[in-house]
């Protein structure tokens, strides 16, 4: 999501500056007079649910829409005036250098002046070799001009600045190393920034071990233990196929007479077929919740069955049946454990969205499918993280049972890595190609 803020003498100048730079596409978050004329703070590809995980805290004021995006832009405007302030005081400071500078002193290294303040603030300066002050002011100045840069352009809480500038430098790698592994801006400049000093290997591990750390994953195995699970996601996520490879499994290991399968899908035609036909290879029946049969009649009949499982229709909000077959799993009195199914090749925001979506079922964890066709698995790993959500299973392949796996968040991360250096190489080779 891209914020913001357009000045002009007229509304009308305005919307045409929002016009030619935003696009048609662009979000009005707010619009009020100023000084001089009118202010207009505009989002492109704006998300609320994204705006509240920014604003946090704030995120709780807003009762509407309109709340929302007028908290958005306060926060927008909020975070220029401070990265406005952060540029007049290295002006400041840049401008006593160079009056010591003139008295005699030593040249200061320009490619050090781009790094800290990028290349609109990277003049040539001078500055006495003694000038220690400065050094510890212009370090301490470098992070807090980094860390609200990366606010204004992506949103959320101010990190404590970095002191030491040896750092800085591998936390910006480490970064950049944990982003080309899948996981979202934000979440690895956090991992990097608790990387306080040491070589870049180091902190990689220590990175990987904190993402091992937050990744959850179910404790029990569903076969043995037994109980009722429903598994819902869009469209194509892998739903019933994972139903399947579980169901499989089940029979392998106890056999067919103690599970059951079941589908809430009656809103779409031949939407049961598939599952049907797991059923009839399996020899497990195959029940569907309907006007005439509701979730809980059908599981009450189930009663005696060791597991059921249940399959259900890849439905969005504003689908016809989304919130009663939502409903209708958070409310049953049977005790389902609800788990949300995400692809591993869906984008990071997608995730997020499909999350919120189903959120209302009282989800118990989640299942991680299709890692087999993903480039990289930081986006899923980072998703759980970020989620607090369980990982019980995972698919990789299409093969019933072959490629269903229990969740471990060691092996995990381990597969995520292998994957990086899949595509690293690949990488390599195209460049020598």
């Amino acid at each position: 999501m891209k914020v913001k803020r357009f000045f002009a003498k007229t509304m009308a100048e305005a919307l045409k500056q929002v016009s030619q730079d935003m696009g048609p596409d662009a979000v009005i978050l707010s619009n009020r007079r100023v000084d001089g004329g009118v202010e207009i703070v505009t989002a492109l590809d704006y998300d609320e649910n994204m705006a509240r995980q920014r604003l946090g805290d704030k995120a709780a004021e807003a009762s509407n829409g309109s709340r929302l995006a007028e908290l958005q832009a306060e926060q927008h405007r909020q975070l220029e005036d401070e990265l406005a302030r952060s540029r007049a005081r290295i002006r400041d400071v840049r401008e006593a250098r160079a009056q010591a500078g003139a008295r005699g002193g030593a040249g200061l290294d320009e490619s050090a002046m781009a790094d800290a303040f990028g290349p609109e603030l990277a003049e040539p300066a001078t500055m006495p070799a003694a000038s220690a002050g400065y050094a510890d002011e212009l370090a301490q100045m470098r992070a807090e001009l980094r860390s609200l840069r990366d606010l204004v352009r992506g949103g959320g809480e101010p990190e404590a600045p970095v002191q030491a500038p040896a750092s800085n430098a591998v936390q910006q790698r480490l970064g950049e190393r944990l982003q080309e592994f899948g996981l979202g801006v934000d979440l690895a400049g956090s991992l990097a920034r608790r990387h306080k000093g040491g070589r870049l290997d180091e902190g990689w591990k220590q990175s990987l071990k904190m993402l091992a750390a937050g990744v959850r994953t179910g404790r029990t195995d569903w076969l043995d233990e037994g109980g009722v699970y429903a598994l819902v996601g869009p469209t194509g996520s892998g739903k019933t196929t994972t139903i399947g490879k579980l169901a499989a499994r089940y029979v392998l290991r106890h056999g067919p007479d103690s599970i059951a399968l079941v589908t809430t899908d009656r809103f779409r035609i031949a939407a049961h077929e598939q599952l049907f036909v797991f059923g009839r290879i399996l020899n497990v029946p195959v029940r569907v919740v309907d006007d005439s049969h509701s979730l809980d009649d059908i599981l009450d009949e189930l009663s005696d069955r060791h597991l059921v499982l249940i399959d259900t229709a890849g439905l969005t909000s504003g689908d016809q049946g989304y919130q009663q077959q939502l409903a209708e799993l958070a409310r049953s009195r049977h005790g389902v454990r609800t788990h949300l199914v995400v692809a591993a090749t869906s984008q990071p925001r997608i995730m997020k969205s499909v999350w919120h979506c189903y959120k209302m079922a009282k989800l118990a964890g989640c299942v991680l499918t299709k890692l087999d066709e993903a480039l990289t698995l930081g986006e899923s790993l980072g998703f759980v993280m970020e989620t607090s959500l369980p990982v019980a299973w995972y698919t990789n392949g299409q093969r019933i049972p072959e490629d269903l796996h229990p969740a471990e968040a060691i092996p995990l991360v381990r597969l995520a890595v292998e994957r990086l250096k899949t595509v690293q190489a690949s990488e390599a080779a195209a460049r020598g190609a």
